[in-house]
C-alpha cells in the first residue's frame, strides 16, 4: 500500500474479448494503445482464466469467489431473469465494503435483477445495491437482449409513466414488429436467435413494448458508460472505492459509435475493440488527472473467449483475415478448450507492482480472497467457497498461483487444470457449434492435454499417461462433490474451528 493508505481497485472486465484480441498478447490487426500501455506499467498475465467460457457464470464467480457450476441457477440468463445472488451471499464488493470502500458497478450485468415479479414501472428490489454495491449504472442483461434500457440504482432511466415498459420471452406483443417477420426494418441482420423485437434497427433477444424515452442508443452506449464510471471515481477520490466497470464490447450487436467506425479493416467486431481500448485509455486518464494513478489498482480481463458470428451479420468472419481472435488457443467462447476460459489479463499498481510478464495460474475467483487478505479481512466459513489467495503473485511478486482450478464450457461440463495438465472428461453433446462453428471439446473419450508441450491442446496424451487420467478424474469428481475448496487461513493464535456464527 501506498503510504500506508488503503488502495483503490478498478475492474476493468471486457465481454468475449479473446486471449489474442489486444497487442499486448500479440495482435498486430487491432491497434490497443491504452491496453498496450497498461500491460507496459504492470503485470501481463499468460495463465489468466475466467471460471467459465460464458458471461453469467464468469460474471457470478468473480462478485462470489465461488464456482459457477455450486448454483444451477448461474448460467446464461435472460434479460427479464431475478438476481442469482441471494442478498445475504457474501459478496466481494460487500467484503470491501466492510473495509471501508465505496463501492459501484457501471455497464454490463447479466446476473438478474428483481424477483419472480419484476416489474420494470417501479422501484426494482434485488439489484446490485443489495448485494454489496453503493451505486450501479447498469444494464439488465446483454445489448442484443431486451429490455433495452439503462438501470440506475433501482429505477429505469428516462421512464415515461404514460407508456410503461413490458418484457416477454415468450412471445411477441400484438402489433410488434420483430426481425423474422419484418427484415426490411432492419439495419443489421441477424444470422441466428436473434429474431425477436427491433430496437434501433436492430433485432433482439425477447419481446418489448417501451416509450422511446427509456431506449438506450447503441452507438452511445461507450460514452454513457464511461461517463458514469469516471463520475464515480472522481466523486469518491478522497477515500478508498471499488469500481467494476464491466464493458459491453465486443458482445454483439456491434455498433460502434461514429468516431470508431471503419477504425480497423476487420470490420464492426475490431472497431468496437478500438472503441473499448479507448474507454480504457480515458478512465487511466481519469485516474492520473485526478491524482490518484499511483495508488489505484487498475485490472483489465474478459468474462470469457472470444467468438466471431454470435448471432448478427457483421462480416466478422469474414474480414478477420489473419487475425487469431484466440491467439495460439483452441476453441472460443462457449468451449472447453483453453480458449474459451484462458483470456487477457493485466494488473496495474504503479506504487507497488513492477512491470513485466507472469506465468502464474490466477483466475478471477481469486480476486475475493487475495483482496481480503491485502486488507486484511477475515473471510467466514461459508464465504468466497473457490477463492485462493493468489495476492503474491497478483502483485508479480511470486510466479506461483493456483496448482489447480475447474473450469466450465456451457452448461456447466467443466474441466480440471492442474499443473501443466488439463483433463476433460467424457461429455456428451456436438463437437462444434454449429452457429459459431467453435469447437466445444466435447468428446466421447478422456482428453488429457500437457500445455507446457502443447498449448493449442492438439494432441490428446490420455491413452499414454493412464494414471494421470485417473489421478485428474478422481480429484474432479472430488471437488465436484465438495462444499467448498477453500482452505481457512487462520491467523497466529486463532482457533482451528471456524466460530458458531461462521456456520451456514
Amino acid at each position: 500500500m501506498c503510504d500506508g493508505k488503503q488502495p483503490n481497485i478498478v475492474i476493468l472486465y471486457a465481454d468475449d474479448l479473446g486471449f489474442g484480441d489486444a497487442g499486448c498478447y500479440g495482435s498486430t490487426s487491432i491497434p490497443t494503445p491504452n491496453l498496450d500501455r497498461l500491460a507496459a506499467q504492470g503485470v501481463t498475465f499468460q495463465q489468466g482464466y475466467a471460471t467459465a467460457a460464458t458471461c453469467t457464470p464468469s460474471r457470478y464467480s468473480l462478485l462470489t469467489g465461488s464456482y459457477p457450476w455450486r448454483n444451477p441457477r448461474a448460467a446464461i440468463l435472460a434479460g427479464d431473469a431475478p438476481l442469482i445472488i441471494a442478498p445475504e451471499t457474501p459478496t466481494l464488493p460487500g467484503m470491501l465494503r466492510k473495509a471501508g470502500y465505496r463501492t459501484g458497478v457501471v455497464g454490463k450485468w447479466h446476473l438478474g435483477l428483481g424477483r419472480d415479479d419484476l416489474d420494470w414501472n417501479k422501484e426494482i428490489s434485488a439489484t446490485p445495491n443489495d448485494v454489496g454495491f453503493d451505486y450501479s449504472y447498469i444494464m439488465a442483461a446483454t445489448n442484443d437482449r431486451v429490455p433495452c434500457v439503462y438501470v440506475e440504482n433501482r429505477k429505469v432511466i428516462g421512464l415515461d409513466p404514460d407508456d410503461p415498459i413490458e418484457v416477454s420471452y415468450d412471445c411477441a406483443f400484438p402489433g410488434q414488429p420483430t426481425g423474422r417477420d419484418h427484415p426490411e426494418l432492419l439495419k443489421m441482420k441477424y444470422s441466428h436467435g436473434h429474431d425477436g423485437a427491433i430496437v434501433n434497427g436492430v433485432s433482439r433477444i425477447g419481446h418489448m413494448r417501451v416509450g422511446k424515452s427509456a431506449l438506450w442508443d447503441d452507438e452511445t452506449m461507450a460514452e454513457v458508460f464511461l461517463e458514469k464510471a469516471v463520475d464515480f471515481v472522481t466523486e469518491n477520490k478522497d477515500r478508498p472505492f471499488f469500481l467494476y466497470y464491466a464493458f459491453h464490447q465486443p458482445h454483439v450487436p456491434r455498433l460502434p459509435g461514429p468516431r470508431f467506425k471503419n477504425a480497423t479493416p476487420l470490420g464492426a467486431r475490431g472497431d468496437v475493440i478500438v472503441e473499448m481500448d479507448w474507454c480504457v485509455g480515458e478512465m487511466l486518464d481519469a485516474l492520473k488527472r485526478l491524482g490518484i494513478e499511483e495508488n489505484t489498482i487498475v485490472i483489465f480481463s474478459s468474462d470469457n473467449g472470444p467468438v466471431l458470428d454470435d448471432g448478427y451479420e457483421d462480416r466478422a468472419e469474414e474480414l478477420k483475415g489473419s487475425h487469431k481472435a484466440a491467439g495460439p488457443l483452441r476453441g472460443g467462447k462457449y468451449s472447453m478448450f483453453d480458449g474459451g476460459t484462458r483470456v487477457p489479463f493485466i494488473l496495474s499498481w504503479p506504487c507497488t507492482v513492477r512491470p513485466g510478464e507472469s506465468e502464474a495460474i490466477v483466475s478471477h475467483v481469486d480476486f475475493y480472497a487475495s483482496f481480503a487478505a491485502m486488507l486484511n479481512q477475515r473471510l467466514r466459513a461459508n464465504e468466497a467457497r473457490d477463492s485462493v489467495n493468489v495476492l503474491q503473485a497478483l502483485l508479480g511478486k511470486s510466479d506461483r498461483g493456483r496448482e489447480e482450478l475447474v473450469v466450465e464450457g456451457t452448461q456447466a461440463k467443466t474441466v480440471l487444470r492442474k499443473n501443466d495438465w488439463v483433463y476433460i472428461p467424457p461429455h456428451a453433446g456436438p463437437a462444434v457449434n454449429v452457429h459459431t462453428n467453435t469447437e466445444l471439446g466435447n468428446s466421447p473419450e478422456e482428453q488429457l492435454y500437457d500445455l507446457s508441450q502443447d498449448i493449442g491442446q492438439i494432441k490428446n496424451v490420455a491413452a499414454q499417461n493412464g494414471k494421470r487420467v485417473r489421478d485428474m478424474s478422481a480429484r474432479l469428481e472430488e471437488i465436484l462433490a465438495s462444499q467448498q475448496t477453500r482452505r481457512a487461513e487462520l491467523r497466529p493464535g486463532e482457533p482451528d474451528e471456524p466460530d458458531a456464527n461462521d456456520a451456514e
